[in-house]
């Protein structure tokens, strides 16, 4: 069987890499959502679909607004290093949140509105 969008595939596994990287350098709960999104664009980009796409757009924007609301409470207690800012919920809030924006769009772009 072969990939609907290979770009796809790739961000999203590239995407669950960099969440089993901030997930081993900072252990928290909300680490574990980068990976989650990854693991669905991935399958998403294997297996296409307009339905799944739009779906998994407005999911990532509820997700990301949750992970904007926590990392506002938790900036006070952030150091400016690499780890807390990878690892804290308000880069990956914003992650999402755009994530899932591009997503929406891109499913009612023209290119996959044509595939039957």
């Amino acid at each position: 069987m072969k990939p609907r969008s290979i770009v796809t595939v790739i961000l999203g596994v590239l995407l669950a890499i960099l969440g089993i990287v901030t997930l081993i350098m900072y252990p928290n709960p909300g680490s574990i959502i980068p990976l989650l999104i990854g693991i669905a664009l991935a399958y998403l980009g294997w297996r296409g679909g307009r339905t799944g796409l739009i779906v998994f757009g407005h999911s990532c924007i509820v997700i990301g607004c949750f992970l904007i609301t926590w990392g506002i409470y938790v900036l006070p207690y952030s150091k400016p290093i690499l780890s807390h800012i990878f690892g804290r919920p308000l880069f990956w809030g914003l992650f999402s949140l755009f994530g899932g924006i591009c997503a929406n769009f891109h499913g009612f772009c023209q290119c996959i509105r044509r595939q039957k």
